[in-house]
């Protein structure tokens, strides 16, 4: 990919380390003289000591062939202006990250991309790690909905049953559903069916109309959780 990043602080940095060592050809955007410096000594790349918020710079930048945009400042208004700018030339990809909740819409308005705070992402793992130290990983989707990945505990109600007597013992709600099942011996991911057998220590990929609810993960074994 040919690829425009602007921003090179410590959402952008590592978003360079990844792109370049993918072999991508990466233009950076960075204002700060002491930040473009050092992007340049420590990457095979492009650096442009300017302002994205510039049509200019971002043509300099080579926007009209680019790939993708991603807008990384610490600033969400100069997000959306470099965002608006990509858009009128045409990348064809343009992600932003996000620092005010309130401000997701506007990105959402303009067609942009967007991803979350990495720093709220981070308190929200830590947390999630003692709170319920069970659920492996999870990802939002939409307003309440997520997908999370859970160790099925020793005493799980729904260990030694099967997909469809879980089902008829209401322990799995109209909401949630097993997505993939990882069990050690298997080579790949077990597609779960209405026969297949739940069983300890399976680490089950689940989704969650309603998030990760302690009536939710309860059945998979995590009662012992903090909350």
């Amino acid at each position: 990919m040919y690829l425009i990043v602007v921003g090179a602080g410590d959402i952008g940095t590592p978003l360079v380390d990844l792109a370049t060592a993918g072999g991508n050809e990466v233009v950076v955007i960075e204002r700060d003289a002491e930040r473009a410096e050092r992007a340049s000594r420590q990457y095979d790349c492009l650096v442009i000591n300017d302002d994205a918020t510039s049509k200019e710079t971002l043509q300099d930048a080579g926007a009209e062939r680019a790939d993708a945009l991603i807008s990384t400042t610490d600033q969400d208004a100069t997000n959306v202006m470099v965002c608006l700018l990509a858009q009128e030339l045409s990348v064809p990809n343009i992600v932003s990250v996000v620092h005010n909740p309130e401000h997701m819409n506007v990105f959402e308005q303009i067609g942009v991309n967007t991803m979350q705070n990495p720093q709220s992402l981070i308190a929200e793992y830590l947390y999630r790690a003692v709170s319920r130290p069970s659920v492996v990983d999870f990802m939002h989707i939409g307003e309440e909905a997520e997908v999370f990945e859970i160790t099925v505990g020793p005493d799980a109600p729904i260990a030694g049953r099967t997909l469809r007597e879980a089902d008829e013992a209401d322990l799995i709600g109209g909401q949630t559903l097993i997505v993939a099942i990882e069990r050690d011996g298997e080579g790949t991911p077990i597609t779960p069916r209405g026969n297949t057998r739940i069983e300890a220590d399976d680490l089950l990929t689940v989704y969650s109309g309603q998030g990760v609810t302690p009536e939710v993960t309860d059945v998979f074994g995590s009662s012992g959780d903090g909350e």
